[in-house]
């Protein structure tokens, strides 16, 4: 057992100080630093806080020694095998799986809001035909404060779940009405008698002049990807939506701030990257080479879609998502190079002593890029995807973090390296 409390002297003085050491329901021992400048006059320095813990939440749990993720206790290979995309999206609200009367209740929650205010359709038609869609959906998901006053008072928890559930209901209306604004078309209302995945396709693909089918196999696909992107602990967007709610910003805003920050290409942007490298690399005959490189710290190319800063074993969606790539190119009967070219990436890496060595191993971006392309899904909406499936983690985390009396707003300390203090010199006196 972990003791609790840390003693910490300063060697100088000989002042020492107790801390307090917090064990939750799983996971490292974590010292509660909070006394220390007070009691010794030493902040802590942890670049990207990478080892802080910044909040206590019960969303998700993250080994990445043993490769383990849970959903508020489910382990992700469960929910993916059995479960629903909206049911991951109600046990991450809610705490708990649903019975069948919740789970259809909150099903017809989400049908209700699928719609956006019109208005917001002359807004989408300023953004220039090429802009990026993640570009528009930033905008549009900050502009829903303009739009939807009846849930910006963030002390009425009625307000906070109505805000929640718009956002989950709203996005894929956006993010299709992104896609068919960049290629020209006319926007499609969401058809409610459809699936979450269902209605979403509906909405990118249908067009008025003839009836559209939704192929089950690309929704199925589509489904899987959502439950294995929908939450994944304190990383970079998740917690910035934290950041930006511990200042009492609306929920709006805070989703927003949580899209701009999902797309670089180190967080939501890292399967964009993974199919420019394929093209980079272009055939099966290249890898080798490319290989070689990637060891090449004075070499500029990268291997995208290999390793990952929490897990240091393997990633447990990655299994998941590459039996499901498999599946995806068979039953649509699709013969992808690329695919062909990331299995013989995958297969040198895992034989390789550098990569071996270095636990280097495929990660969940490296094969949702291909289901994407598979399913004709352009490139540049790869992040718009994950934004649609990480809003249920981000808007879970929010209501846990509008519910919890110990928030306090976000103010990280920083170690000052510019100038001391100076004096002022007249503009007529400098050399």
């Amino acid at each position: 057992m972990p003791a609790d409390k840390l003693l910490i002297t300063d060697p100088d003085t000989g002042s020492n100080v107790e801390l307090p050491v917090i064990s939750g329901s799983a996971g490292l021992p974590t010292v509660d630093i909070k006394k220390l400048p007070g009691a010794l006059g030493y902040f802590t320095y942890d670049s990207g806080f990478a080892a802080t813990a910044a909040c206590r939440s019960s969303v998700t749990y993250i080994d990445g020694d043993e490769g383990i993720l849970l959903y508020r206790g489910y382990p992700i290979e469960q929910l993916a095998e059995q479960s629903s995309f909206t049911e991951v999206a109600y046990l991450l609200m809610n705490g708990e799986l649903p019975d069948a009367s919740a789970l259809e209740a909150f099903r017809q929650e989400i049908r209700y809001h699928t719609m956006i205010h019109e208005s917001m359709k002359t807004f989408i038609g300023g953004f220039n035909y090429d802009a990026h869609p993640m570009a528009m959906m930033m905008g549009i998901v900050a502009s829903m404060s303009a739009f939807y006053h009846d849930s910006l008072d963030i002390e009425n928890p009625a307000h906070r779940r109505l805000a929640a559930v718009r956002m989950i209901a709203k996005m894929p209306t956006v993010a299709a009405a992104c896609y068919r604004h960049s290629i020209g078309w006319p926007y499609a209302y969401p058809s409610n008698a459809l699936g979450y995945a269902s209605r979403l396709l509906h909405m990118m693909y249908s067009v008025p002049a003839e009836p559209y089918e939704v192929d089950p196999v690309a929704a199925n696909a589509l489904d899987l990807l959502f439950i294995l992107h929908a939450d994944h602990e304190q990383n970079a967007s998740t917690s910035t939506v934290r950041l930006a709610g511990s200042t009492g910003a609306n929920p709006y805003a805070c989703i927003a701030a949580g899209c701009c920050a999902l797309w670089g290409p180190a967080h939501g942007g890292a399967n964009e990257a993974v199919l420019r490298m394929l093209n980079e690399i272009g055939s099966v005959e290249n890898v080798p080479k490319f290989m070689e490189r990637a060891k090449d710290k004075n070499d500029p190319f990268r291997l995208m879609g290999f390793g990952h800063r929490v897990y240091k074993n393997f990633d447990p969606r990655a299994t998941i998502i590459r039996k499901t790539c498999h599946e995806v190119l068979e039953k649509m009967g699709i013969s992808d190079p690329l695919l062909d070219l990331a299995m013989k990436l995958e297969e040198i890496a895992l034989q390789d002593d550098y990569f071996v060595e270095r636990k280097l191993y495929p990660n969940v971006d490296f094969y949702s890029g291909i289901i994407y392309k598979a399913l004709n899904i352009p490139t540049n909406m790869f992040t718009v995807m994950f934004a649609i499936a990480r809003t249920v983690g981000w808007v879970s985390q929010w209501l846990e973090q509008c519910e919890t009396p110990e928030t306090r707003i976000g103010r990280p300390r920083q170690v000052y390296t510019g100038d001391a203090a100076r004096d002022y010199v007249p503009l007529t006196e400098r050399a």
